[in-house]
């Protein structure tokens, strides 16, 4: 059994989990008001699909905008299909919320932003042994905040 807490994907669990319901009341009901999506994915994501020409127009991510004009949203719990206008060009593209960079909603001034952490490959090699508890070594936490998203 681990002896920490990964708070880090605790939340990003938890934060991809509000994206799927927001959009899963989306595909039910549609965007209510003057809300809209600004949805930045990783287009290298192995379960990322997108046309070809999407993928090299947009080699590592892409942002995309649920406004006015969409079809045939389909929510899943691993990521959600849609098909949006490229110029006059429909195209179907299947996002997983694990692809997700950052999702916002800039009518109501809310946003998310998942932070990746590089992996060392040096890592492996670490001793994966805990610590003893009377270790003081202070330990990094991640800190996230929503405040430059609130309305004054």
């Amino acid at each position: 059994m681990s002896r920490s807490i990964d708070y880090g994907n605790l939340m990003h669990r938890a934060m991809r989990g509000l994206i799927q319901e927001v959009l899963n009341k989306v595909q039910a009901e549609g965007l209510p008001g003057a809300h809209h999506f600004f949805i930045t994915f990783d287009t290298k994501h192995p379960e990322a699909k997108l046309a070809d020409w999407l993928k090299q127009r947009y080699p590592s991510e892409m942002t995309v905008v649920m406004q006015h004009w969409y079809d045939d949203l389909k929510v899943t719990n691993d990521g959600f299909g849609v098909t949006l206008n490229f110029g006059d060009a429909p195209e179907r593209l299947y996002v997983p919320y694990d692809a997700i960079q950052t999702f916002v909603d800039p009518s109501v001034e809310f946003g998310l932003r998942f932070e990746t952490q590089e992996v060392d490959e040096e890592e492996d090699d670490i001793d994966d042994t805990d610590p003893p508890d009377d270790d003081p070594t202070p330990t990094k936490a991640e800190v996230v905040s929503l405040d430059s998203f609130r309305k004054s």
